[in-house]
């Protein structure tokens, strides 16, 4: 009974080393690597892509804003607030500043 026991045993672990290695190699092959690098770069770039977007709403949001400032439109800013004279010859002098608040 004990003979059987080590033997089910080590052939249990023999199937679950060759099973690691099999993995292992078949990762490190050229198809293996680039699968792996395809599913990063797919990651990465949906992350540029949200980044991108939110870059494009930001950059949007403080055209409004100069547009307002310098009188090239009239109306209100994206939150629904009006511009100040005073805001606006602010942002005039330093576009750069942090937003309006």
């Amino acid at each position: 009974m004990r003979r059987l026991f080590w033997l089910a045993l080590g052939a249990t672990v023999g199937a679950l080393v060759v099973r690691k290695v099999t993995k292992a190699a078949q990762a490190y092959s050229p198809s293996g690597m680039a699968q792996g690098l395809s599913g990063g770069l797919s990651e990465l770039g949906e992350g540029l892509r949200e980044m991108a977007e939110a870059v494009r709403e930001g950059m949007g949001e403080r055209e409004t804003e100069l547009r307002l400032a310098l009188g090239i439109d009239t109306g209100m800013l994206p939150d629904g607030r009006e511009m100040s004279p005073d805001q606006a010859r602010a942002l005039i002098e330093d576009p750069t500043s942090p937003r309006l608040k």
